[in-house]
């Protein structure tokens, strides 16, 4: 299988190199309107470097394409590759509105290819073994959950631009969100609260499920110290945590790949084109993410709770 990268950032860079390590599939190309970055990280890899997205797809005709390039930009690249016939592999989140949510799937759907969507947490060892302790009842009930994720802040200026994508609770939180969302099932309100300023951003959220459940999450963007990333969920026997700072995870250590999440992820995706399989991340899963968290981006504005 033929896969070709475009946006050569920090996630371009780990979805080729992961590409790289795979048995079943060549990395062929990697693209970015920065070319000297392109060139950096083909040169890396021993691919090709493009500058021009249709050159490279006209040219290499890739089985798969991953997009790796800011929110705002996943929806222009997503429907120009389904175009050329290719399935899909985009970074979370799938896109900064709603409607371009649809429309994506939409077209995916109707040009007969496959879309995915990389919500990494998923494939975290730890955080799938939390699933599996609550899924056989080893807490009973589950009644609260909490998590907090701290990171430094994006150097990437789109970040500061809400209307982008770009903000703590879309595209930090949002890997809790959709976790929680996994393990607990649908989200019935949501209220946040927002703060930000030059050289910090935070959001908290309180999420209350169907099943009864009710969530706090952290998230910040410039926190002091380093990468932070804490889940815990409490039940009536008793409660799961993971903490990062207890087992420090090197998530773009690739050297041993076959434990990497993203390695494991866009390995998931690849082999459901292969097999024609669903994945462990859906559209549906990706769409609801946004749903809630652009509710709580409206709740920090209004200052109230939302209902979803």
């Amino acid at each position: 299988m033929k896969a070709v990268v475009v946006g050569c950032g920090v996630m371009g860079r780990t979805h080729a190199m992961c590409y790289q390590k795979m048995t079943d599939v060549e990395l062929v190309g990697v693209c970015d309107s920065n070319f000297p970055l392109a060139e950096e990280l083909a040169n890396s890899t021993g691919t090709q470097a493009f500058e021009s997205f249709d050159e490279m797809m006209t040219k290499i005709k890739p089985d798969v394409v991953s997009v790796t390039l800011p929110t705002y930009l996943h929806k222009t690249f997503v429907v120009k590759a389904a175009d050329y016939g290719s399935h899909l592999i985009c970074e979370k989140p799938i896109a900064h509105t709603l409607q371009d949510a649809r429309e994506m799937i939409e077209h995916c759907e109707k040009k007969g290819v496959r879309l995915f969507v990389g919500h990494v947490l998923r494939y975290f060892p730890a955080y799938a073994e939390m699933k599996e302790k609550i899924k056989v009842d080893m807490i009973g009930i589950v009644e609260k959950a909490n998590t907090r994720r701290a990171v430094a802040f994006p150097e990437s200026s789109w970040y500061r631009d809400s209307d982008k994508g770009g903000n703590v609770i879309f595209d930090l939180m949002i890997h809790d969100i959709d976790y929680l969302r996994w393990v607990l099932g649908e989200v019935k309100t949501i209220q946040c609260i927002m703060r930000r300023t030059e050289k910090l951003e935070y959001a908290t959220s309180t999420l209350r499920f169907e099943n009864g459940a009710t969530a706090n999450l952290e998230a910040y963007w410039g926190a002091p110290g380093s990468y932070l990333n804490v889940a815990e969920v409490i039940g009536s026997q008793g409660k799961v945590r993971f903490d990062s700072t207890d087992s420090p995870v090197d998530e773009n250590h690739v050297e041993s790949y076959t434990d990497n999440p993203y390695y494991c992820e866009l390995k998931n995706f690849v082999d459901c084109i292969r097999d024609d399989s669903e994945a462990l991340v859906t559209t549906s899963d990706a769409y609801k993410a946004i749903e809630i968290a652009l509710a709580g981006m409206e709740s920090a504005r209004a200052g109230k709770a939302v209902i979803l």
